[in-house]
């Protein structure tokens, strides 16, 4: 298996510096420049707390395309949670309870993944079912555009399930249950696996 590449921007350069070192004597990572950066790899962001300054950094990060990133944070509020998705956040770890192995295996989640942990994957769902539901699509035109087979895999990545295991309960290969995702995220325009159950929410599909 190839090392996942990724990048660091960080809000000072003490941390930048040090989430670099560590990250580059990792084997299972390659570390570049932010220009360097593809869709298919990952920015890993360190931020104290989601300020506009902070909000204006993820969305204007530096990177031709869009990028997946995780975002290591200080401080983040529920409020806080559907911004970051918006931003291409697919994964949130708290800093002060964050080791190193975890945000590695945060990382190497990322690419073909796309996740949030449970609890935060959770708020997000909660926020979405409070806010007023915009005009995506009917119900009747096919649940929001999302095709049965996508509404089951949606359903369950909602729960916290995982590829594996939306795999072994819909009785498909996780091959699949990728390709399923893929498709629709491409279709709808939505930037990961959290957008993805986020839309699906609003438009009452799940």
């Amino acid at each position: 298996m190839e090392p996942v590449r990724v990048a660091v921007r960080a809000v000072d350069p003490v941390m930048q510096a040090g989430l670099t070192s560590f990250l580059r004597v990792r084997p299972e990572l390659t570390v570049v420049d932010r220009c360097e950066l593809t869709e298919r790899d990952v920015l890993v962001v360190q931020i104290e707390r989601m300020t506009p300054q902070a909000v204006a950094d993820l969305r204007d990060d530096g990177v031709p395309g869009r990028v997946s990133k995780v975002l290591l944070a200080g401080e983040l509020q529920e409020s806080d949670l559907l911004t970051a998705v918006e931003c291409q956040v697919v994964a949130v770890l708290p800093r002060a309870r964050t080791t190193g192995d975890q945000l590695v295996e945060a990382v190497l989640s990322v690419p073909g993944q796309g996740r949030l942990p449970a609890d935060l994957l959770e708020e997000v769902l909660d926020s979405v079912r409070r806010l007023p539901r915009e005009v995506l699509m009917s119900r009747e035109d096919g649940a929001a555009g999302l095709t049965p087979r996508e509404v089951d895999v949606l359903r369950l990545m909602a729960e916290g399930h995982d590829t594996e295991d939306i795999a072994d309960k819909l009785c498909y290969s996780a091959r699949t249950v990728k390709n399923v995702i893929y498709e629709l995220t491409s279709r709808l325009n939505l930037r990961n696996r959290p957008h993805a159950v986020a839309y699906a929410m609003r438009a009452g599909a799940i």
